[in-house]
């Protein structure tokens, strides 16, 4: 295991590029999701042997849904399945959607509210059928004030996040948790992510070691 100076506390991971790694294999976009879900739990093995203590995958979100049914229907199951895998490991789970709205896998309901699995040796967020504006407006509808806001949107439970790494050589954000994120590094790998190796989060965490956190500071 490779040792570090500096560790981020929490990794945000955006798991880009099913889609064109499937169709580059001559296979259906939506099989691209199956093949998504053991690099997580390769990923989440590697944080907690790091010593990682929290981190965020995004799962779909809302606008995500306007897919074709098929796709919609791959990745709906392909976070059940994830959180299913991660079931068996030790985790403080949490999955942060909305769970109103009937896209909103029912599986996942009970992990609403974040449950210790074992020993609790690290915190996994899930993001499935989240909207960065239904986050906020939970905030918004409570009316809370400018000192209020954080402790009032719908991911309140989920830390600010330092490292967030995208896979698939996008070079956005795409409304993944705008409040955590306000300060994080941002890191880029250009392989899609079924194609996740333990070296692509070793590079990140290099690169890393050499940023200048200040925090606005």
């Amino acid at each position: 295991m490779r040792e570090f100076k500096r560790l981020p506390r929490h990794i945000g991971i955006i798991p880009d590029g099913n889609r064109r790694w499937a169709k580059s294999r001559g296979l259906n976009p939506e099989d691209g999701y199956f093949h998504g879900i053991e690099p997580g739990l390769r990923l989440y093995k590697e944080c907690v042997d790091l010593g990682i203590e929290e981190i965020t995958f995004y799962g779909f979100t809302q606008d995500n849904t306007k897919r074709p049914s098929a796709q919609t229907k791959a990745f709906r199951k392909a976070c059940v399945d994830s959180v299913l895998e991660i079931k068996k490991y030790d985790a403080d789970l949490l999955i942060v959607g909305n769970a109103a709205s009937p896209l909103f896998p029912p599986e996942l309901i009970p992990y609403t509210k974040r449950r210790t699995i074992g020993k609790g040796l690290i915190k996994v967020n899930f993001l499935v059928n989240y909207g960065w504006d239904w986050d906020l407006s939970h905030s918004v509808n409570n009316g809370s004030g400018s000192s209020g806001f954080y402790k009032n949107i719908a991911s309140s439970d989920i830390s600010r996040i330092d490292l967030i790494i995208r896979w698939g050589g996008r070079r956005r954000l795409s409304g993944f948790l705008p409040i955590q994120s306000v300060y994080s590094d941002f890191y880029i790998i250009d392989e899609m992510w079924p194609d996740y190796r333990p070296e692509h989060l070793y590079e990140a965490l290099e690169w890393y070691q050499n940023q200048d956190i200040t925090l606005g500071g």
